[in-house]
């Protein structure tokens, strides 16, 4: 990132200076996402969709959600005791969108699931929460309940985890280059009250933990200034997901590259970006709790974090090849079937379906499929058939 400084509100002052001044930039991007009454997920302030701050793949349209309300159904019928309550738990709702529409989906491809399902949204933000409530209200379909994963952790359930755009938005530690050495980027709080880079040397843990990912850091033929991103909080999250979840699979889809790819001399800033009011790449330091911050997952770092916690990965694939399998491609041939009255529909709809598998578009997210207990080696992401036959539902 640019050495440039940025305005720094009262709040996140008071906090610098209760902490000395200077912390690790993790610690600022907790604070500006999750502070329960300024941060940008913590206060609510977030908006998604086409109007919003940023757009997700859901805020396109209905047709990701029955891709993925289908992919969802397998998962759940693939758990071994079928016997018991199931249950789809989402992380990190978001607007509920999400959740909404896959009852819908499941109601009309599953309906046999339906009594033996439940919903349940884990969301640490109150307003989030409130709109989650009204968005969901009076929808029928499976039964919802809000908890926490410290709640579930009470009372581990059976079922399938979604993750959806989540782990993007967990802080990170940012590495820097700075004279030859790896070093931890801070944010400190300068003159008139200006937020600013700083480096600090790297704690003995981070130092340990570098090393015992085996990944070359920093990468031959990395300049100094040369910066990227480690992600810290993976591993704390997946301990806590397995001792709420006894048995079933995670869905992880998200921003995620390859260790060669992250870690490369020519990524020479890494992948951290800041989103506002529909524009990215602007200064992560500035409207700190106005703006989104997302770094892409590692997905070296990722799978080794899960496996430390007995999830193991079973099966990944870029978006566009995921939802090809599930029938995709029927859907853009069932648009060429509207009447010439609905032709502005279909075409929203096209353009929709076209971005969410175009790589240089949402096309190039990942879908990582975890799992865990018994026969746990069961799941699997969906295959394209042998034939161009449709695909039922």
């Amino acid at each position: 990132m640019n050495p440039t400084a940025a305005v720094c509100p009262p709040w996140l002052a008071t906090l610098l200076h209760q902490a000395g001044g200077t912390v690790p930039f993790r610690q600022f991007m907790d604070w500006a996402l999750y502070h329960p009454e300024h941060g940008y997920y913590g206060s609510g302030r977030v908006r998604i969709g086409p109007q919003g701050d940023f757009a997700t793949s859901p805020s396109l349209g209905p047709d990701f959600t029955t891709l993925l309300a289908r992919q969802l159904i397998d998962l759940l019928r693939t758990l071994p005791d079928q016997s018991v309550r199931l249950s789809l738990v989402e992380v990190g709702p978001g607007e509920g969108d999400l959740a909404a529409e896959l009852q819908t989906a499941l109601a009309h491809l599953a309906p046999d699931l339906i009594e033996r399902c439940e919903f349940v949204l884990v969301e640490r933000s109150p307003a989030l929460r409130q709109r989650q409530r009204q968005r969901l209200a009076g929808l029928g379909g499976c039964p919802v309940r809000w908890c926490s994963i410290e709640e579930l952790q009470a009372s581990p359930v059976q079922g399938v985890v979604l993750a959806h755009e989540l782990l993007d938005a967990f802080p990170v530690d940012r590495l820097v280059v700075h004279q030859g050495e790896l070093q931890l980027q801070g944010v400190v709080l300068a003159e008139q009250d200006q937020l600013a880079w700083t480096s600090l040397s790297l704690p003995s843990p981070l130092e340990e933990d570098l090393k015992r990912s085996g990944i070359d850091l920093p990468p031959p033929g990395s300049d100094d200034g040369w910066a990227t991103e480690w992600h810290v909080s993976l591993r704390p999250w997946f301990a806590s997901l397995a001792s709420a979840v006894s048995d079933g699979a995670l869905l992880v889809i998200d921003y995620a590259l390859e260790a060669s790819r992250y870690y490369a001399a020519r990524r020479a800033d890494g992948t951290l970006m800041a989103y506002r009011n529909g524009m990215a790449g602007l200064d992560p330091l500035a409207h700190a709790g106005e703006q989104d911050l997302t770094a892409h997952l590692c997905i070296e770092t990722l799978t080794a974090a899960a496996a430390q916690h007995d999830w193991q990965l079973r099966d990944q694939r870029r978006q566009g090849e995921a939802l090809l399998a599930l029938g995709l491609a029927d859907h853009l041939h069932a648009l060429q079937q509207l009447p010439a009255t609905d032709l502005a529909q279909a075409l929203r709809r096209r353009e929709a379906l076209l971005r969410l598998v175009d790589p240089a578009a949402l096309g190039d997210f990942r879908w990582l499929l975890f799992s865990r207990g018994a026969r746990a080696e069961r799941f699997s992401l969906a295959t394209a058939p042998d034939n161009a036959g449709s695909h039922p539902g």
